[in-house]
């Protein structure tokens, strides 16, 4: 044994010395930085090939920080069409690093207009436009107020579009579909999309005093995903998610915000005292996610919109504890959190991005 560790031992001082010199090398700098560059310039996409409706998670925090989290977002491929529901901070460094293909977005839906859901709208809009050379503007759909939000980031990045048509041409930067065509929800007319096989359909769930606050549920080729937006334990989304092959719901833990309001009481922190009161009453605490779940009778749940996120297993064991002894089929979400439901079959993939 004392044998084997005395050459395994020479072995790694042999390795770390053959790395340093390397790395020295100009040659063998410039192969590792082609490399990097292929990756940065890279068009494969981490999204399935075959017929499935597909969920990603491209943010998977609520507002409180976590540095290896974004804010909401979810990614849904149905076939091969993309479409964004909410854009929160840091989603758009996530699909640019996953090497989305922006050409395939068909448009953005808004679950209600809290910073923590619109906050990339500028760039996810700069993603298709210059890099996904879309034909028209960007579709985006919301309820009362986005107008407003597209009207301003328009209002607001005005020069932006100009320079870059200047400097770039029509090819690149066509000024003609830069900008939004925007649409506000009318719940009396809930189905948004109805494209052959999918279906796209708003409903409202309590998240007052934001109203009107929405979930969404798609359905593709027999197969479901209902998406909560943020919101307390609501009948109407129970309703709307029945038989669902997989619902994302917002997710509170009342111990671990609780615990984080007596410490910011005890340190003197009066706004974090007051805000983790106060978002008591307007998210879904952990049991009352699980019992709507179970009610609307779902296939599996994935926690997402994580108040607060978890920062490594140990608070996760801890913020979903109990959960395993009430229901089977669930996820904690991450960032890259993938569902792949295949068509013409039951089967629900949890997997991840690469």
């Amino acid at each position: 044994m004392k044998k084997f560790l005395k050459y395994l031992v020479i072995f790694l001082v042999f390795t770390i010395v053959i790395v340093f010199i390397l790395l020295r090398q100009p040659a063998f700098q410039d192969r590792l930085l082609e490399s990097a560059i292929e990756n940065i310039t890279a068009t494969s996409s981490y999204l399935p090939e075959e017929d499935a409706l597909t969920a990603v998670v491209c943010g998977s925090r609520s507002p409180i920080n976590d540095p290896a989290r974004a804010e909401t977002c979810i990614l849904i491929q149905a076939g091969k069409d993309i479409y964004i529901f909410d854009t929160g901070g840091g989603s758009i460094a996530n699909l640019h690093n996953w090497n989305t293909p922006w050409d395939r977005v068909k448009a953005i839906f808004y679950s209600h207009l809290h910073s923590d859901h619109i906050f990339d709208i500028a760039d996810f809009h700069q993603a298709t436009w210059i890099n996904g050379g879309r034909k028209s503007k960007q579709k985006v759909y919301g309820p009362d107020g986005v107008q407003m939000l597209t009207d301003g980031i328009e209002l607001a990045y005005t020069k932006d579009y100009f320079f870059r048509n200047e400097h770039h041409g029509d090819t690149i930067a066509p000024l003609n579909v830069a900008g939004f065509d925007t649409h506000t929800v009318d719940l009396n007319n809930p189905v948004l999309v109805e494209d052959g096989d999918l279906k796209i359909t708003a409903y409202g769930v309590s998240h007052d005093p934001v109203d009107p606050a929405l979930g969404y549920r798609i359905d593709y080729k027999g197969r479901s995903v209902s998406i909560s937006g943020d919101t307390i334990y609501d009948e109407n989304l129970i309703n709307n998610s029945q038989n669902v092959d997989v619902l994302f719901h917002e997710s509170m833990s009342l111990d671990l915000v609780n615990l984080i309001n007596r410490n910011a009481k005890r340190t003197g922190n009066r706004m974090a005292a007051k805000v983790t009161i106060d978002i008591q009453d307007y998210h879904t605490p952990i049991p009352d996610i699980v019992r709507a779940a179970q009610k609307a009778n779902v296939g599996h749940l994935v926690f997402y919109h994580h108040l607060p996120a978890p920062r490594n297993q140990l608070m996760e064991n801890i913020m979903y504890r109990g959960v395993d002894e009430i229901m089977e089929n669930w996820t904690a979400s991450h960032d890259g959190t993938m569902v792949v439901l295949p068509i013409d079959s039951d089967e629900i993939i949890i997997t991840s991005v690469e």
